[in-house]
């Protein structure tokens, strides 16, 4: 898949560039391979992932699964110096997967978002991070929908799931401009719910995060805890033509960012 290249350096990964304490490297991957890179990658994965990848109907569906799960599995054991096959993930009670304990030492971090042919992975060390990647279909509402529901009518998906703040942002940008601000505020409400590690249980409507353009990407206010703009750091991701993407960090300034572009 050709992606255009954005304004963020996607860079070549070296062996020289090391995972710090205060760094955090997200990884972007081209998950449209052969069938072969396809076995390649499955040779990696657990049982229980094997069976989570056989559950879905279509073949492109499960492909990308199984390419998503694997690069997971190799880029955790590069940071960790073992094999990709020998650790387990364990999941808290909202569904976030996490390293076993006994590799936990110090705490790797970690997040994986997928949309259309393409995935987003980020990594850190004693902190906690989300990362998101949403496909917006190029030419907007009217060219129709990618299966996941929110390539539409932009100003009805936000009534359901934005708060009212971010409601009257978007409705009063210029039609033009309400397409890529839907996506910019999604996926920062994701990758924040994901870093947080609570899923949907934290209501969407109870946090405002910044999605005018040009707006620097930003956790404003929470109404769970007031605290929690001041502890969170957030960073708009370009992926690459018709993607958007967003990360969320806990720290406010103590951290750098690396992006880097997987290559097997």
């Amino acid at each position: 898949m050709a992606m255009a290249m954005p304004e963020q350096q996607w860079q070549t990964f070296s062996l020289d560039a090391k995972l710090s304490e205060n760094t955090v490297h997200v990884w972007r991957a081209d998950l449209h391979t052969p069938a072969s890179v396809v076995r390649y990658y499955q040779r990696y994965l657990s049982e229980e992932e094997i069976t989570r990848a056989g559950r879905f109907y279509f073949e492109k569906d499960r492909n990308h699964f199984i390419v998503a799960h694997g690069i997971l599995r190799i880029l955790i054991g590069r940071y960790l110096n073992v094999e990709p096959y020998q650790f387990h993930f364990c999941l808290n009670d909202y569904g976030k997967p996490s390293l076993e304990p006994s590799l936990h030492v110090p705490a790797l971090s970690f997040n994986i978002s997928h949309a259309h042919d393409l995935a987003l992975f980020a990594f850190t060390y004693e902190r906690q991070v989300g990362v998101d990647v949403e496909y917006m279909r190029l030419g907007g509402k009217d060219s129709g929908d990618d299966g996941d529901g929110k390539n539409g009518d932009y100003e009805q998906l936000a009534q359901h799931y934005f708060s009212p703040y971010e409601c009257d942002v978007l409705q009063r940008l210029p039609t033009e401009e309400k397409q890529r601000a839907f996506f910019q505020c999604w996926t920062r409400k994701e990758a924040y719910i994901k870093a947080k590690g609570m899923g949907l249980s934290l209501s969407l409507d109870l946090f405002d995060v910044s999605l005018r353009p040009n707006e620097p990407a930003a956790l404003l206010h929470s109404r769970e805890n007031p605290q929690e703009a001041a502890r969170w750091s957030m960073r708009e991701l370009a992926p690459g033509t018709g993607y958007v993407g967003a990360l969320a960090v806990e720290g406010k300034k103590d951290w750098q960012l690396h992006c880097w572009q997987w290559d097997m």
